[in-house]
C-alpha cells in the first residue's frame, strides 16, 4: 500500500492475507514448541495472558471466516465472552483454530473492501504482544513488518488520524500516515524504526526505544483507542 500526497492510500486487497499467512508460518511453529506454562504469562494487554490474547485472535478470525460480525462484535464485553468460551479448549485445539483463521481469513478480508483490514493488522500486533511477553527478540518486527506498515497507512487514514510523515529506518521513501489537517497545519514528523512506529500506533510500551516525534503528541496516534467509524473501520 502506497500513499499519495493528499488522497487516500491505494489499497492492495491481498495485503491482509499476505500478512496473516506470513505471520502464521512464523508464529505457529513457535507457539506449538513452547511449554503450556508460558501461556499464563501476562501481556501488554491489560488483564490478558498470552492464552487470552491468542483466544481473542482465534475468535476474531473465526468470526471473519464464518461471517459472524454482528454489531458490537469487538467490544470489550464481546471479546471477553469469546475468550471465556475458549477457556476449556485444549491448547492444541486453540492453536488449530488460530491457524485455520490465519489461513482462511485473507480472501474474506480482501473482498470486504477495506473495512476489515484493521483486523489483520491487529492480529499481527497481538503476535508481537506474545513475543514481548515471552521476552523474545523481534516483537512487532520480522518478515511481516513491511506488510503491517502498509496496512497501518490505510488504517490511520480510515480513522482520520493526524497526518505524519514517517522516516522509517531501512531506506525507502517516507511514509505518509493519517489525513491532512483541515486547518492547513503542517504534518507531524516521525524518525525511527518500523517496530517503534507500530508500538506508537498500537499504544504498546516504548521503554528502551529511540525515536523522534515532532508536531503531534504520542496520544494522538493511538490507533486502537479510536472508536470505530459507522462502517466498522
Amino acid at each position: 500500500m502506497t500513499t499519495m500526497a493528499s488522497s487516500a492510500p491505494v489499497r492492495d486487497p491481498e495485503l491482509p492475507g499476505l500478512l496473516l499467512r506470513t505471520e502464521r508460518d512464523d508464529l505457529l511453529p513457535l507457539l506449538r514448541a513452547t511449554p503450556e506454562s508460558a501461556y499464563d504469562l501476562r501481556t501488554a494487554c491489560p488483564g490478558w495472558t498470552v492464552r487470552h490474547v491468542l483466544a481473542h485472535c482465534a475468535a476474531a478470525l473465526t468470526r471473519v471466516v464464518e461471517d459472524r460480525l454482528e454489531d458490537g462484535v469487538f467490544s470489550p464485553e464481546s471479546n471477553e465472552r469469546d475468550i471465556a468460551e475458549r477457556a476449556g479448549l485444549p491448547l492444541a485445539a486453540l492453536l488449530d483454530e488460530l491457524e485455520r483463521g490465519m489461513t482462511e481469513a485473507g480472501p474474506v478480508i480482501a473482498a470486504a473492501g477495506g473495512k476489515l483490514d484493521g483486523i489483520a493488522l491487529g492480529e499481527w500486533v497481538h503476535a508481537g504482544d506474545v513475543r514481548e511477553a515471552w521476552g523474545l527478540d523481534g516483537a512487532y518486527a520480522g518478515r511481516g513488518l513491511p506488510y503491517a506498515l502498509g496496512l497501518l497507512e490505510g488504517s490511520a487514514y480510515a480513522k482520520e488520524m493526524p497526518r505524519i510523515v514517517a522516516e522509517v529506518g531501512g531506506g525507502g521513501a517516507p511514509r505518509q500516515l493519517g489525513v491532512p489537517s483541515p486547518d492547513g497545519l503542517p504534518a507531524g514528523r516521525y524518525r525511527g524504526d518500523g517496530p517503534t512506529l507500530v508500538r506508537l500506533y498500537a499504544n504498546r510500551p516504548l521503554v528502551g526505544t529511540r525515536y523522534e516525534l515532532h508536531g503531534v503528541r504520542e496520544g494522538d496516534l493511538h490507533l486502537f483507542d479510536r472508536p470505530p467509524k459507522p462502517d466498522g473501520r
